[in-house]
């Protein structure tokens, strides 16, 4: 069971006090049904006489007991107590254990992929991924617990093994050959469950993957009376859902009913041998009926427990494939810390090929400092993927792109972005308070830092008339607010933590002209304090820029762009022409 191996080696200490308390709480039950031999015993046949019965008898007279009835009981309630006691510390271990298990699985999780580079991001399912953070984390908390569970059974059932070995060996060794019989005949129970696991995984993820982006579609398919294509579009992915949970399902009531059947046989061929050829006594017979009716009864609950593990298991390697393949793909930056972006950024003989198709052929581009650059071009022009290069999502196959000269190979980029702020063309904002959408719960940010964004991104006054202020819960994907009143909560997003790079990827795309026209308004006013870079295909940003920079359309007779035309008649008069 890898799951319980990993568990056990991460939590090593946590582990042995915990299998410590499960062995002697099985101790403990051992000691108190091992009483009820020398209890029957004395019970029918007196107190002096031969066999297992008086056997034990001895040894508790030679431990000081008295093989009276008070006494016995006693020690059987004793039994009981301590083993109660003993699997609650030991259960307590075991819930405080998979609780830390799953939350520092999800950290890994989340951490790992948010670590790795936007390519690999990007191939992820969203809905797959929040299907393995909160699904598959569950499942395996579940497998966990049933992994304990069957440990715990598996040790019971060695203690009443022990138990009945000291009673008859020869009852024992037969008892336990059926035990194995059994086992061996269901284990193709437990392999059609895993194989069931492992389809369910793979169609939850892909079921989860397809609503989310479904989802995401819903305003157009209800506003057109389409809404029964989602149903359509999943049926296929549920019915093998379906299939995978109806097997399982199956499996599960095959193994306990097979179990069930196969004990009873074993135990009433058992029950026959040892009253009629052997000839046992009958308190010896009945003490041994009872132990190893316990002991199969214990061995059958550890596979239907290793049932659930198998079953669980498929979600736990699942996890474990996403956290290596964002490991792998885990972003590497510089070391040195990034520079304050006084000069500006340059990107020089940049080549860039995406697919195999080449964006940029020595591309040479500056962006100065403190001043506002629009850049526009038709679709597939590469506008996007140059916001990636300055972002350090994107590496260039050769060339260089600087910030105040220094190559942001060298940089750490996460430092370097934590000095930009971005507002995507998406409105969307989280469903909670106006304050939330500003800080995005920083620590090191209040409601004077997102009064003081809100101001700057000339969003102050309507965040004031709104019921609440800032505590103003904008609802879902930010419903409550019109288009423009998300862009300038998204403006003071960006401004919040004062970044010296400001990123507009196409943020007024979506907007009306009078909307379009204050964002401008705001933009000027900004210009100046902090750099400002733009992506856009409208003319109001170009009408404001500083510099403008025209990207042709994708080259259809060589092999890739050349050179950034300059859009000099887009610049107003007065300002800085664009660098050739």
């Amino acid at each position: 069971m890898q799951l319980l191996g990993d568990i056990f080696r991460r939590y090593p200490l946590r582990a042995t006090l915990l299998l410590c308390a499960l062995l002697l709480a099985s101790l403990a039950e051992g000691l108190g049904l091992g009483s009820l031999l020398p209890m029957l015993t004395v019970a029918v046949e007196g107190k002096t006489g031969d066999g297992p019965g008086y056997a034990v008898v001895r040894w508790l007279e030679a431990a000081g007991i008295e093989p009276e009835l008070g006494p016995l009981l006693l020690l059987i309630l004793l039994g009981i107590t301590l083993k109660s006691v003993l699997l609650l510390l030991a259960h307590g271990q075991v819930g405080t254990t998979a609780t830390r298990f799953v939350t520092a699985l999800r950290h890994e999780l989340l951490a790992s992929t948010l670590a790795s580079r936007w390519e690999h991001f990007l191939s992820l399912p969203g809905g797959a991924l929040t299907n393995t953070v909160s699904m598959e984390t569950q499942r395996v908390a579940t497998a966990f617990l049933a992994g304990i569970n069957a440990v715990t059974f598996l040790l019971q059932a060695l203690v009443y093994a022990a138990v009945a070995l000291a009673i008859s060996w020869q009852a024992t060794l037969v008892g336990v050959a059926a035990g194995v019989v059994v086992i061996g005949a269901c284990g193709l129970l437990v392999a059609a469950s895993r194989r069931a696991g492992h389809r369910q995984t793979a169609s939850m993820r892909e079921l989860a993957g397809q609503l989310a982006d479904i989802l995401l579609s819903a305003r157009p398919l209800k506003a057109m009376g389409r809404e029964s294509l989602v149903e359509a579009a999943l049926v296929s992915e549920n019915q093998r859902l379906d299939r995978a949970l109806r097997r399982q399902v199956v499996s599960a009531a095959a193994l306990t009913a097979g179990q069930e059947e196969l004990f009873a046989v074993a135990i009433v061929a058992g029950l026959y041998v040892a009253l009629a050829p052997l000839q046992m006594p009958f308190p010896t017979v009945l003490v041994l009926v009872l132990v190893l009716g316990r002991m199969l009864a214990q061995l059958g609950k550890v596979q239907k427990e290793y049932q659930k593990v198998a079953i669980g298991e498929s979600a736990y390697l699942s996890c474990r494939d996403t956290i290596a393949a964002a490991r792998a793909a885990t972003e590497r930056g510089g070391k040195q810390p990034p520079p304050p972006l006084r000069r500006g950024i340059s990107l020089d003989k940049i080549c860039f090929s995406y697919g195999g198709a080449p964006v940029f052929d020595g591309l040479d581009l500056h962006i100065a400092a403190g001043t506002l650059t629009t850049l526009m071009g038709p679709s597939g022009s590469g506008k996007s993927t140059l916001l990636d290069l300055v972002l350090g999502f994107a590496t260039p196959g050769a060339g260089q792109v600087r910030v105040d000269d220094q190559p942001l190979a060298e940089t750490a980029l996460v430092a370097w972005r934590q000095q930009i702020g971005y507002v995507p063309q998406e409105t969307h904002l989280l469903h909670d308070s106006v304050l939330h959408n500003v800080t995005l719960g920083d620590p090191g940010l209040g409601p004077a830092d997102a009064e003081r964004a809100l101001r700057e991104a000339d969003a102050w006054e309507l965040v004031a008339r709104l019921p609440g202020g800032l505590s103003h819960v904008v609802g879902e994907r930010g419903g409550r607010l019109s288009g423009g009143q998300r862009q300038r909560i998204l403006i003071a997003r960006a401004l919040a933590h004062r970044p010296r790079l400001l990123i507009l990827d196409e943020a007024t795309s979506a907007l009306d002209d009078l909307s379009e026209a204050a964002i401008c308004r705001t933009l000027q006013r900004l210009k100046g304090r902090l750099t400002i870079l733009a992506v856009s295909h409208r003319p109001a940003l170009a009408e404001i820029a500083d510099r403008v920079y025209r990207l042709p359309a994708p080259a259809r007779t060589t092999p890739a762009l050349t050179a950034i035309k300059v859009a000099r008649d887009c610049a107003p008069a007065g300002r800085a022409n664009p660098v050739p």
